[in-house]
């Protein structure tokens, strides 16, 4: 089924064209992301998708029925509520629901309603189907819905009482998603949804998706996450598009091969058209050859002239040298503790390794265990309650901040560089500035007018000229798109020194890192391998762990179960014999009734009463019966004791 349709959309800024001619088209369970430079629409497509940008000309096409959700790139979530107030709010209908089932509860249960048999009847036909559409609906799974969310969110039990406005900015982001995916609308548009969520969050986040029932449309420069969650590719390049099938890789791949057959073909026909060309000049003056000269020139003319393929869009291009070489024992870190002086509990404590030239070392963990604090005492921004770190020899350290603090707001790009190496000529800056797409006009800009990726860029200048022999870099990747990640990750594969770098990209980090170390409030563990062998390495441990818990399970259900067994043999036994006893007791005491009937029918006045006499004589015959019973069964536990 069609949810939308995009025909033929032109979005205009003043002059300049930002989009034209735009086709996509999202079905149920479709899995979407939108690709392209910074720049090239992408988060201007899906506010116009979602209703929040008008547009200039096209069509789009959304059925009435069809629920759309959005949650923008810097949306954060405002609400006077506690946390799990909020998320219940999500479900208010149902929850007005379970309050009217309740009430028809309690009149159902009214003695003099249910003497009204006709009305008693009607509500409960009523009761019966608004209570398996409040089931359907999911009436009975909503707060396990929203436990489950904020939990993958990071929002636990004790969390649910806070107050919203009382929390950062990355937790008003995360819940603003999270209130969203509870929402489960039929088309759900996620600008950067990867923001501010560390890596065991983002897991939770794609099998989440991975399982969502209607379509999903996302924009993301994390390549590892679209690989996981998206099964088609819309790339947006000079306003237009492109669908592919597949996830990211593929579409890379397809887009290369696209490329070198558009190139072949052009290559070809121009080769076509040059011989076409050739023989008409050379006979068209000719009285024998004129007419197939002019028959070639028809041909030329009638031919459908394809345009030179356009190659990517300009990149990027720099690298990261040094000036000299560090010694081999970069850093040794030794049972390191932070706390703020305000805070008794530390962030974290006892994080002790080493780091040797040419390491390139991935600091992972979840949000809120001191990574981008571990990085600043490094680089001497703060300093540690406890611990020792030994700095090798010959080291220059060059440090890149995620918020770009190092940048003065008030200099021009040009200014912002060349006031750091006044004695280069400023041709030699401008060139500098045009490696990082920086030209003409645009070196003149204010920094502050700059967008998130342009600052990355200038501070991944800065970083470039100060030629350092140990980088340490604090989310290197946010801001940049995803032409400017590989840039980055081919210029530090070719760097000659050592790196330490913090990053929730986990495909940036498989590229990059030899060594990662996970970073937790109460230490470090080193991996000595890129990601995907710290998640191998991972679940070996896990697997290991949850086979030690096994074994301890199965011991002690083993040994409970001999327990359970011996305590029940005892219970069979002494129940056995106090049925031995019970039948001893028994036929003791019919065969004294027996006996005693007997005497009487011995006496005249009872043998001669004809009826008395029938009925002791019968009496008799019964206990004798259910004595030969109940002997048959005093032999038969008596045979299961000795067994026993």
């Amino acid at each position: 089924m069609i949810l939308m349709q995009i025909n033929q959309l032109m979005k205009r800024f003043g002059a300049e064209t930002i989009l034209d001619n735009i086709k996509l088209e999202i079905q149920t369970k479709d899995r979407i992301a939108v690709v392209g430079r910074n720049g090239a629409g992408k988060s201007t497509l899906l506010k116009i998708m979602a209703g929040e940008l008008s547009y200039d000309n096209g069509e789009i096409h959304r059925a009435k029925e069809v629920s759309l959700g959005y949650l923008s790139q810097h949306t954060g979530l405002e609400s006077t509520e506690t946390i799990y107030n909020e998320m219940l709010s999500v479900f208010e209908s149902l929850i007005n629901e379970e309050r009217a089932l309740r009430q028809m509860e309690q009149k159902m249960g009214d003695p003099d309603f249910i003497e009204d048999q006709p009305k008693y009847q009607q509500l409960l036909n009523q009761y019966d189907q608004r209570q398996t559409d409040f089931k359907h609906d999911g009436g009975y799974q909503y707060q396990s819905d929203i436990r489950s969310v904020l939990h993958g969110m990071n929002f636990y039990a004790s969390d649910y009482e806070t107050p919203i406005h009382t929390l950062s900015g990355g937790q008003k982001t995360r819940l603003a998603l999270a209130k969203l995916l509870l929402q489960k609308p039929d088309i759900l548009i996620l600008d950067e949804p990867t923001n501010h969520l560390d890596i065991k969050t983002l897991t939770w986040l794609e099998n989440f998706l991975n399982n969502y029932p209607g379509a999903i449309v996302i924009v993301s420069h994390d390549r590892y996450f679209l690989d996981k969650t998206v099964n088609t590719v819309y790339e947006l390049s000079r306003t237009q598009s492109k669908k592919y099938h597949g996830n990211y890789s593929y579409y890379l791949d397809q887009k290369a091969r696209d490329y070198e057959q558009e190139l072949k073909s052009f290559e070809k026909q121009q080769t076509e058209i040059k011989k076409l060309e050739d023989f008409v000049q050379k006979n068209l003056v000719r009285a024998s050859t004129t007419k197939r000269a002019q028959s070639r020139r028809k041909q030329l003319e009638k031919m459908d002239k394809m345009d030179s393929p356009k190659g990517d869009e300009k990149s990027a291009h720099f690298a990261f040298d040094t000036d000299r070489r560090s010694g081999n024992d970069v850093l040794k870190i030794e049972a390191l503790d932070f706390s703020y002086p305000d805070d008794s509990t530390p962030i974290f404590e006892d994080v002790s390794f080493h780091v040797n030239r040419g390491d390139r070392v991935a600091l992972v963990g979840p949000n809120g265990v001191g990574k981008t604090t571990l990085l600043k005492i490094l680089v001497g921004k703060l300093a540690a309650a406890s611990g020792d770190i030994q700095y090798g020899a010959k080291l220059d350290i060059g440090y890149y901040d995620q918020e770009q603090t190092e940048l003065n707001p008030r200099k021009t790009v040009l200014n912002e560089l060349w006031d750091d190496y006044p004695m280069m000529n400023e041709r030699d800056i401008r060139t500098i500035l045009g490696n990082f797409l920086f030209s003409g006009d645009d070196v003149l800009k204010p920094v502050h007018a700059l967008s998130g990726g342009e600052k990355a860029r200038i501070s991944l200048a800065k970083l470039m000229m100060q030629k350092a022999n140990l980088l340490i870099l604090d989310e290197p990747t946010n801001h940049l798109d995803l032409d400017s990640k590989e840039i980055l990750e081919a210029a530090l594969l070719d760097y000659p020194g050592t790196i330490i770098f913090v990053s929730h990209d986990r495909y940036f980090i498989n590229e990059i890192a030899t060594t990662v170390i996970e970073q937790s409030r109460n230490g470090a563990t080193v991996y000595l391998g890129d990601y995907d062998y710290f998640v191998e390495k991972k679940q070996e441990l896990a697997d290991m762990h949850a086979l030690t818990n096994k074994e301890k399970i199965d011991t002690f259900t083993k040994e409970k179960s001999s327990f359970e067994e011996e305590k029940q043999k005892k219970q069979q036994d002494r129940k056995r014999m106090r049925r031995i006893e019970e039948i001893e007791q028994l036929i003791s005491e019919y065969e004294t009734t027996i006996e005693k009937n007997e005497t009487l029918l011995c006496e005249p006045e009872v043998f001669q009463d004809h009826e008395r006499a029938l009925k002791l004589t019968e009496e008799n015959q019964t206990l004798n019966q259910t004595i030969e019973t109940l002997m048959e069964e005093w032999e038969l536990l008596h045979q299961e004791e000795t067994s026993s």
